[in-house]
């Protein structure tokens, strides 16, 4: 087993996982399961091939250590330019996000243990301490997000273990909300659960002498995880507790709260468990900022460090209780940069590639030709038309 390639699919899946495990319950649970499972395939459809298709642009674009480098060598200045804007609002929301869930649960943690600490202590310490292990590399952040999605994934193990002998058959059936409409509404929410392209450029430098099908399997196996995560806890959640009441959740204590009356465990295994969802989604998207930041402002560590963490942070205490929120403006965001931006960058690149001679073997090329594309377009049009 190649470690290094194992490691990369982990960061990208912990990349995806986090604001999802408390979003995905509350915006899907009163649509019922089959409809809300059938919606929840297709995001997931659509993000992987669009993950392909960013790693296709990636490994062709020698040298790119950042998206800015590979949309400047695919898009030209224009492109590199919108791309860049795209990139950076969608990665102050996702870091603000996780920021916002992290300290929340952060406080309820210490609030345990009768230790009172204001929220934006909470978001400050936070910050600061999982930056270090981002200015440390890509390898640092390898070697860290396997032990880290090992304990999640065990605590995960450990949750499921507790709920499902709650879950009631007429929970799973129940369905409180038939609008298609709004059920369509919570693409652009469920898309950025699935967002791992943040990190692709990073992970492609980081894997330059691997094969293309090894990129191919990486990506994949980045998206199955967080999608089996994703719904088992969806069916967990949904099982043990009426519709009604997870869609007024606002925040991730509120969920840890119902649950501990269950289970007197319960509270410090899911505080550990949605903990280390969020901070291996941090990380994650911290790194690519870092080193967009680091590709493109400077590679001075002072002003870098600062225009990927302190600004986040700032954005955060503006922000109080608005979790939700921002993560329907980042999946706006992120229709565009992470669909409409590697497929222009992709159909660039294949008409370059007509004139030029045989692809490397470290060259990945997504699958499904001219249809697929077609096919990428429409599912990034539909995402678009959701939201109006």
């Amino acid at each position: 087993m190649n470690f290094k390639l194992f490691g990369s699919a982990l960061i990208l899946s912990g990349t995806a996982l986090g604001a999802g495990m408390l979003a995905i319950p509350m915006v899907l649970a009163q649509f019922g399961l089959f409809y809300s499972t059938l919606l929840m395939l297709a995001i997931c459809a659509g993000t992987t091939y669009s993950a392909l298709l960013l790693t296709e642009a990636c490994s062709k674009t020698e040298l790119a250590f950042g998206i800015n480098t590979v949309a400047n060598r695919t898009l030209g200045k224009g492109g590199q330019v919108v791309t860049n804007i795209l990139f950076y609002l969608l990665l102050f929301c996702m870091l603000i996000a996780y920021i916002l869930g992290a300290a929340d649960l952060i406080k309820r943690i210490f609030s345990m243990f009768t230790i009172e600490m204001s929220i934006e202590t909470a978001q400050i310490g936070f910050t600061l301490v999982a930056s270090v292990f981002v200015v440390c590399g890509t390898q640092i952040i390898d070697k860290l997000n396997r032990v880290l999605f090992l304990f999640m994934v065990s605590m995960l193990a450990i949750t499921l273990v507790i709920l499902v002998p709650g879950i009631s058959v007429d929970n799973l059936t129940q369905v409180t909300n038939t609008d298609k409409g709004m059920l369509l509404n919570t693409s652009t929410i469920l898309f950025t659960s699935f967002a791992s392209m943040p990190v692709i450029p990073s992970l492609v430098a980081y894997n330059k002498e691997a094969t293309s099908k090894q990129l191919r399997n990486m990506v994949i196996l980045g998206s199955i995880i967080p999608l089996i995560c994703y719904l088992v806890w969806l069916y967990a959640v949904v099982g043990n507790l009426n519709a009604d009441d997870i869609t007024h959740f606002s925040n991730i204590s509120d969920l840890i709260q119902t649950f501990s009356a269950k289970n007197e465990y319960i509270e410090i295994i899911l505080s550990v468990f949605t903990s280390l969802a969020l901070l291996t989604s941090f990380l994650g998207v911290a790194m690519a900022l870092y080193n967009q930041n680091k590709d493109m402002i400077s590679h001075n560590k002072v002003v870098t460090y600062v225009c990927t963490f302190i600004l986040p942070l700032l954005g955060a205490s503006l922000a109080a209780d608005q979790f939700l929120s921002v993560l329907g403006y980042a999946g706006v965001i992120l229709v565009f940069l992470a669909i409409f931006i590697p497929l222009a960058m992709v159909v660039a690149l294949r008409k370059k590639d007509k004139n030029t001679a045989e692809l490397s073997i470290h060259t990945y090329e997504a699958e499904g030709g001219e249809i697929a594309l077609g096919l990428t377009l429409i599912f990034g049009l539909l995402l678009l038309m959701s939201q109006i």
